[in-house]
């Protein structure tokens, strides 16, 4: 019987293949996240989003949530900074942040241009 469950033996629709298969779908759904150490994602890892260059320039998405309480004469430098960080390239530098707005004006989030 090992052998047979081991090698897949059973036909479809029968029985034992039905066992099976309810037993490996009860695992996936039933089994407690805490026995595979899972952790919960990482809010806001998203929230940087670089887009394909064009014109000797790379923009990057920035969600809104980032820039929410820096005065817009500081928002180049602060996006320099820690887009210089979460890339890794010391010389990348701003030079334009613009902001994205939905149809009904609402601030969704911030275009920022950089040389790399």
């Amino acid at each position: 019987m090992l052998k047979r469950f081991i090698f897949w033996d059973y036909p479809r629709a029968s029985r034992p293949y039905d066992l099976i298969v309810g037993l490996i779908l009860a695992f996936i759904f039933l089994t407690p996240r805490d026995w595979f150490h899972d952790q919960p994602r990482i809010p806001k890892a998203s929230s940087i989003a670089m887009l394909p260059a064009e014109k000797g320039s790379s923009p990057f998405f920035v969600d809104a949530e980032l820039l929410k309480n820096i005065p817009e004469n500081q928002r180049v430098v602060k996006l320099t900074a820690l887009l210089q960080k979460r890339t890794g390239n010391r010389h990348l530098q701003v030079i334009r942040v613009e902001p994205i707005l939905d149809s009904e004006g609402e601030l969704q989030g911030y275009m920022a241009f950089a040389q790399l």
